[in-house]
Order: structure tokens, then sequence, then C-alpha cells
């Protein structure tokens, strides 16, 4: 089904073609003639489906260029603000919409005078738009367009009191678009007492993402984290590879270390400049280099396609964190590779990941790597255990109990001493 059925404009179908689309996925065939009715609409879908055009594409044509904010998209992080804002921008080339994106971490000036200048569409961040109406620098009394994205994240990050005091500030009359990767009690309570009789559509999936991930355990001592990794990114194809790590100064560390060993690489931590993260994350978009070494708290924001491989040079918290993760790859249906290197301090994280998983996660071994003695390998023997109740991960159904489908212990999973090419035909 090509985008001119759903009812898009010619205007917008040069902007289509502009992003590069071919033909509507899935939750953009569902969602956009409903938006064009100016239904209220809840999306269900992951990120990587396509969601972000299914709502811009059609507010866009229901937008008019006037003076003043029409569509209001509020949004959790600033990387998802940018990319959302992108595409905004990409579709209507050629159009009089104007587009002013507003989040916080940089200084405030240069958004209050893009939004003097006027702009139609606003993209935000909650507390940097409470911030900016409270200075007077933006009217939401004219919005006509309200969309909530990634509303389960919102909820998880704590800015549902700031959504609240935005929803007071904008006319009762008014269209809502909410999507949510997941619609749990929580959501649905929003949904009930903000959206007007909305029309649902969701994406169904049939495997999650975790069970389209090959998880391998490298077992190591932390002191030869780096000397490991390194081997396994020389050995194969590690283009578009994402690394963990837990603190600022780490990721800076291991960027700088991967660097002088020939990897191109580049860190993104909270403590770098809104500038500096989405020159980071462009280089890793266009390929200038091939691994991004990250942190948890920017993890949920980067939405970047055909990630072949995570991997977790440190073990994360929890095991949300580590399901968060690991779902950077096998993106919209795609499939993808997990990599831990398992410290012996770490054991107790993995005892918890293997609960929620209700799998065991293989272990593997780079053929002619000089471990050090003091590693220790996990027992191919153990069970994952029953999973904790309630144990919500997002995105996740009920855990079935079984493997992971290689074989575990002190063995070479199958000889593999590299980065295995990644399936792409999904993406």
């Amino acid at each position: 089904m090509p985008f001119a059925s759903l009812g898009l404009e010619p205007h917008l179908l040069k902007g289509v073609a502009a992003l590069g689309y071919s033909d509507p996925t899935p939750i953009q065939t569902q969602a956009i003639p409903h938006v064009l009715e100016g239904r209220d609409v809840v999306g269900i879908a992951q990120t990587g489906t396509g969601k972000t055009a299914a709502f811009v594409l059609p507010v866009l044509q229901r937008t008019p260029t006037k003076r003043g904010v029409k569509t209001l998209i509020v949004t959790p992080t600033r990387e998802l603000a940018l990319q959302i804002a992108d595409v905004v921008r990409g579709a209507s080339r050629g159009t009089n919409h104007r587009c002013v994106t507003v989040f916080g971490g940089v200084g405030v000036q240069p958004q209050v005078e893009r939004l003097r200048r006027g702009a139609d569409v606003l993209v935000a961040c909650p507390g940097r738009l409470l911030d900016l109406h409270s200075r007077r620098v933006v009217d939401l009394s004219k919005v006509e367009t309200l969309v909530l994205d990634e509303a389960d994240r919102m909820l998880d990050m704590g800015f549902w009191p700031d959504v609240r005091k935005i929803l007071s500030l904008v006319p009762e009359r008014r269209q809502n678009l909410l999507f949510s990767a997941t619609m749990d009690p929580r959501v649905t309570d929003i949904v009930d007492s903000i959206l007007t009789d909305p029309v649902r559509v969701e994406v169904a999936r049939a495997t999650t993402p975790v069970e389209r991930i090959e998880q391998t355990l490298y077992p190591v001592v932390r002191s030869q984290k780096t000397d490991l990794l390194v081997k396994l990114l020389e050995s194969g194809d590690h283009t578009r590879t994402i690394v963990f790590t837990r603190t600022k100064h780490r990721a800076d560390r291991l960027a700088r270390q991967l660097h002088r060993a020939g990897v191109g690489a580049a860190a993104i931590h909270g403590d770098r400049s809104q500038n500096q993260r989405q020159a980071a994350l462009e280089s890793f978009k266009s390929g200038k280099v091939d691994v991004l070494v990250a942190t948890d708290v920017v993890a949920r924001g980067i939405d970047v396609d055909e990630v072949s491989h995570v991997v977790n040079y440190d073990m994360p918290n929890t095991a949300e964190d580590y399901v968060h993760r690991i779902g950077r790859t096998a993106r919209a249906g795609a499939s993808g590779d997990a990599i831990s290197l398992l410290d012996p301090d770490e054991f107790d994280v993995l005892k918890d990941i293997e609960k929620v998983l209700g799998s065991i996660i293989a272990t593997a071994d780079v053929e002619g790597f000089a471990y050090d003695r003091g590693r220790v390998v996990p027992d191919p023997q153990r069970t994952a255990g029953p999973a904790p109740k309630p144990a919500h991960v997002p995105g996740q159904h009920k855990p079935r109990p079984r493997r992971s489908g290689r074989r575990g212990g002190r063995g070479r999973a199958g000889g593999r001493t590299h980065l295995p090419p990644q399936d792409k035909s999904g993406s």
C-alpha cells in the first residue's frame, strides 16, 4: 500500500520521498487515516516501527500554518525530541510549517529566540516546556493537537506530574494522540482520563525483542575487559556496535582506549553537552565511527536502526536495564547480538537477569585470548529459577523457561571467536 492511498496530500508525499520512505509500516497504515479524521488515537508500538512518522505526517496535514503553536508533541528525552523534529522538518520541507524543539540541559536563550520567531509545531520535553511557559515565552492556548510520545517512559522517568500541568495549559477541546511501547495499567488509566473515544492501533509482534537477540556471556576479569573487547571488535563485523558502561568516566576512558587501539569510537553520556552528544550520535549514524560507548542515562534516547551488536562492558544494575540495553539491537523485527563481559563480581545481577528472562545465557571464549586465572565461568548446569513476581520488563511478554539457544559452559559456543555478521533482512 503506497503512502498516497492513506490520504496524504501531495506536498507531504514529497516530504515522505525526501525522508527516504517507500511503503508505510503497519503502524503508519493503521494510524494515519484515523489521525487525519481528527480522532483521538492510542498507538501501541515499539521503537523502530515507524511510529514517529505515524503521527507526524497526518498531524502536519491537519496543522494550519498560522501564527501560534497548533501542534504540541511532548516526549521524555532530548534525543527523542531531536529525532522527532528531524522527521517534522524533513516531511514539511517546501511548506510553511515551522518547528521548534525545546529541552533542558542546554542554554535557554537560543530556544527563547526561536520561539519568538514563531512556530506552529512545538516538540518539547516536559520540564523545559513548563519553564518557558512560566517565562511567558510560549503560549499553549491555541494548541489543536497534543501528542504524548513514549507515554510509558514518561511515567517511568517521573514526568507525569509535569505532563498533568501541561494538560491544564492546553485547550480542553483538542485532538489527543498517545503512543507507548506498552499498555500497562498506568497507561490505561491515562488513556481513560485524557482521550475521548480513542481508536486503538497496535503492531502485533510474533516474538519479543529479547527472543530475537542472540545473547552470549564472556567470563573475564575486570582488568582484561578492554583487551577482550578490542579482540572481539577486531575479529568480526562490528559495524554499529553500542557498548554500555556504568559510569561516565569509564565511557570516556573506554572510548579513548578503543581509539588508541584503532577502533573508531565516540562516547555519549549525561555530562556531555547537547552539541557533543548530538555530534557523537551523528558520527555513529553516518558510519564515521563504528562504536558508540554509552551510559544507561542516555541509552533509552538512542534511536538508531541496524545496530548489529550491543556489548555490556559493565553489567547493568538491574535486569530491566539489561533488557533496555540489548533492545537497542533487533529493532523492527530484525535480529541482533548482545554480548556481556562478565566479571566474578557481577554474578548477582546475572542471576536477576536470567530470572527475568526465564533462560540461561550461554557462555563463550575467544580462541587464543590469554585469560587471567582469576576469571570464573558460570556453572553451565545452573537454572534460571522462577521469574520474580511481579517482574515487568517493558515490551517483554511473560518469559518461557528455555535456554538461549547456545550450549553453555566453558565451550566456545560453536567455535565463535568474533562478533558474527548480523542478518539485516528484517530491518
